[in-house]
C-alpha cells in the first residue's frame, strides 16, 4: 500500500498503459480520478477498480476541463498528490502519413496538442492543485523522444518535448521551493490495444511480434504493468528526492547495439 490515501489523476486512462497505471494505483491504496477523452471507457474502468476510483470525462486539449478537473477533484477530495500525464496518440491511428516529408501542419499540430498542450495544460492545473501540500507529477513520455523517427516525425517531436519540459517544471518547483517533483518515464514498444492493427489475430502474429521487437535486445515487448510499477515508484514517497529525471523503459534499445544470444556450442 505505498500510495495509500494519495489522490492521484491519471489521463488516457480508459486503455492500455493509462488504465494499468489507474489499476496498479487502486492496488496501492490511491484514490483514483480516472480520466479520458472517451468518456464511456473512463467509465468502464473506474467501474472494474470499484470504491477507490471515479471517472471524469477529460479532452487534454482543452483549458477548460482541466479547470472544470481542478475544481471538482479540490471540492471532492481537497486536494491533487499524483497527476499522471499519460493521454497521447501517434497520429498514425488513422492512416495519415506522418513522415518528415509529407506530414501536413494539420495533423502536425493535431499530435502536438495532445501529446504536448495537454501535458503543458496538465503541469499548470497540477501546480495551482498541488502548491499547498506537494504532490508528483509523472508525464509519459518515450523512446521515441530520444531518438529520431522518420515516419512518425510529430510523435517523436512531441515526446522529446515532454521530457524536456518535464525538466523544465522540475526546475521551476525547486526554483520556488515547491514540494513538487516532476519525472517521466520512456516506454518503448509496450503491448496495448495500439498495436493490434498492425499485429493482427492470424497465424503470423508471434511471427510479427518477433519482427517488430527483433532489435531490442530483451527480445520482447514490454507489458503495462512495468510501466505501473515504475510510475507507483515515481508517485510514492520512495521518489521524494528524484526530479527532473526520465526512466526509460525500452528493453536495453537506449544503452546502444541489440545484444544478441550467443549460440551454445
Amino acid at each position: 500500500m505505498r500510495l495509500i490515501g494519495k489522490i492521484a489523476l491519471v489521463t488516457g486512462a480508459g486503455r492500455g498503459i493509462g488504465a494499468a497505471i489507474a489499476q496498479a494505483f487502486a492496488a496501492e491504496g490511491a484514490h483514483i480520478w480516472v480520466t479520458d477523452l472517451d468518456a464511456g471507457a473512463a467509465e468502464r474502468v473506474a467501474a472494474q477498480l470499484g470504491s477507490l476510483a471515479r471517472p471524469f470525462p477529460l479532452d487534454v486539449r482543452r483549458p477548460d476541463d482541466w479547470l472544470s478537473a481542478e475544481r471538482v477533484i479540490l471540492a471532492h477530495d481537497g486536494r491533487l498528490d499524483i497527476l499522471v500525464n499519460n493521454a497521447g496518440i501517434t497520429g498514425l491511428e488513422d492512416g495519415a502519413a506522418h513522415d518528415v516529408e509529407t506530414v501536413t501542419l494539420d495533423d502536425w499540430r493535431a499530435v502536438l496538442a495532445t501529446n504536448l498542450e495537454g501535458v503543458v495544460l496538465g503541469c499548470q492545473m497540477a501546480l495551482r492543485a498541488m502548491r499547498p501540500g506537494g504532490g508528483s507529477i509523472v508525464n509519459i513520455a518515450s523512446r521515441s523522444g530520444h531518438v529520431g523517427i522518420p515516419a512518425a516525425a510529430a510523435y517523436a517531436a512531441s515526446k522529446a518535448a515532454v521530457l524536456n519540459h518535464t525538466r523544465s517544471v522540475a526546475l521551476y518547483c525547486a526554483e520556488r521551493n515547491l514540494n513538487i517533483r516532476c519525472n517521466s518515464i520512456s516506454p518503448a514498444a509496450i503491448l496495448t490495444p495500439m498495436w493490434e492493427p498492425m499485429l493482427g489475430d492470424g497465424p503470423d502474429r508471434d511471427t510479427r511480434m518477433a519482427e517488430f521487437v527483433a532489435d531490442t535486445p530483451l527480445r520482447r515487448f514490454g507489458d503495462p504493468a512495468e510501466v505501473a510499477a515504475l510510475a507507483i515508484m515515481l508517485g510514492s514517497d520512495e521518489a521524494r528526492y528524484m526530479t527532473g529525471a526520465d526512466l526509460a523503459l525500452d528493453g536495453g534499445l537506449l544503452a546502444g547495439t541489440a545484444a544478441r544470444p550467443e549460440v551454445s556450442k
